[in-house]
């Protein structure tokens, strides 16, 4: 129980702390938009980096670890394309489907890892985030480019290319090879990545909205289940499959049983998908990872 306590209440408790501050003390959008921008650009990054830079890629299965992964996305985000066709629905809609069923939230993820295994956790976990994060988005922009109104292939390519979180995986694997971060400069990106969770779960716990869920709940129910059962579900049996380590399918399950990016409400307003069915997605798969993600550790420890 002292366990469950220390890894899950303090995820859960930034995102509620965080409801908390934009309801009653911090108001202002344009406070919460300061503070995004500050942990997309500056300080997820610099957690990234450092955590893939500190780590001897050659000692760990991240081969076993690519294909679990690459393949649960992939069948992850098959269930979303059937699911939205299925459905009925339109582009701006498909897309946010999509994005529900296959984007993740790394920043819980990094905070359940580390109470779980303290750095080892969060140095797999940032390895678990590189396999990902080009993977995804990749997908996702193809989905936003292809029937889509005013998304170019030299817009999804400029995307791809200026990605902050994609930049910093390669260059942390890239620092990794070359024996890591130098003195002075690993302690002060360490610094960095440390305040990216706080405040990152804060942003995340503000952003969510109640009253988001009444939009087309059966769809977003249908999605739920893909991303944090389906999706997990496929890993782990893909993991122990392939015979991956404890740690590494530790890592491979947690950041695939997350819900999805607050950021993906972003990329849908940005690039004309459904926002509001985004918000809503968001919202729900965050409430209902309370349970789902907890059982998932536990049925790993089994």
């Amino acid at each position: 129980m002292i366990l469950y306590l220390d890894v899950f209440v303090p995820p859960f408790g930034l995102l509620l702390l965080g409801a908390l501050l934009r309801r009653y003390l911090l108001r202002d959008d344009t406070v919460w938009a300061g503070i995004e921008r500050l942990v997309f650009w500056v300080l997820m990054p610099a957690l990234l980096c450092s955590a893939i830079a500190a780590v001897d890629l050659a000692a760990l299965p991240i081969g076993g670890m690519a294909i679990a992964i690459r393949l649960a996305l992939l069948g992850g985000a098959g269930l979303s394309l059937a699911l939205a066709w299925a459905a009925g629905i339109d582009h701006p809609a498909r897309t946010s489907v999509f994005q529900g069923g296959i984007r993740f939230n790394n920043l819980m993820g990094f905070a359940v890892m580390a109470g779980l295994f303290g750095t080892a956790g969060t140095s797999l976990g940032a390895v678990a985030t590189g396999l990902i994060v080009p993977f995804v988005q990749l997908m996702t922009t193809l989905v936003f480019a292809l029937g889509g109104r005013g998304v170019s292939p030299w817009r999804a390519a400029r995307q791809l290319a200026l990605n902050p979180l994609l930049l910093a995986c390669l260059a942390g694997f890239a620092i990794s090879l070359t024996g890591g971060l130098p003195p002075g400069i690993a302690p002060l990106a360490r610094s960095l990545g440390q305040a990216s969770v706080a405040l990152g779960l804060l942003c995340v716990g503000a952003a969510l909205s109640l009253g988001a869920m009444r939009d087309r709940l059966p769809l977003q129910l249908a999605t739920c289940v893909i991303k944090l059962v389906l999706v997990p579900a496929m890993v782990l049996l893909l993991g122990r499959a392939l015979g991956l380590e404890p740690l590494a399918l530790s890592a491979a399950l947690v950041f695939m049983a997350l819900p999805t990016a607050t950021t993906s409400y972003v990329m849908a307003r940005a690039m004309g998908g459904d926002a509001p069915l985004m918000a809503a997605l968001t919202t729900l798969e965050h409430l209902a990872s309370i349970l789902t993600l907890p059982l998932w550790i536990l049925l790993l420890g089994s």
